[in-house]
């Protein structure tokens, strides 16, 4: 009886692991203060896979986001903030194709958010990469990529 004990608990500690690995701890970026907002770029800290073929880089793509990006009236007027995604092919010559708005806040925010990122001039990767890159629309911020003070 006790070895029927043990392998029931073994088995609930077993069930158990896969969802205690997948916890992330509540932790803030370096020199980041806990209430401070993030700078536009998605995700923290995080590298767009893509950005490796923008010349310059990541930081560099994300100025070059910044300066051109404006906020749509109507979101602006609606006080929309958020992420929006658009997904695109990197076509082996440097071209992109198949461009979409994957995720959108509304008020034009999908929209203007396609506009900048066709403007992008990436570098000729070797094979076509799938990619989907984030771009941050943020009231008031000055470090966002859009900000309601243009």
């Amino acid at each position: 009886m006790r070895s029927v004990s043990q392998l029931a608990l073994g088995l609930l500690l077993a069930a158990a692991a896969p969802a205690l690995a997948q916890t992330t701890p509540n932790t803030t970026p370096a020199g980041q203060a806990p209430g401070e907002k993030g700078t536009g770029i998605g995700a923290v800290g995080k590298s767009i896979p893509v950005a490796e073929y923008y010349e310059g880089g990541q930081a560099a793509m994300y100025d070059f986001i910044s300066k051109e990006l404006h906020y749509p009236v109507m979101a602006k007027r609606n006080r929309i903030q958020g992420q929006c995604i658009i997904s695109f092919q990197l076509n082996a010559d440097g071209t992109m194709q198949d461009m979409r708005i994957v995720k959108q806040l509304g008020g034009g925010t999908g929209e203007e958010a396609l506009r900048v990122v066709r403007l992008l001039k990436f570098k000729k990767p070797e094979l076509p990469v799938r990619a989907s890159l984030p771009i941050v629309f943020k009231l008031g911020q000055t470090a966002s990529n859009a900000t309601d003070a243009q």
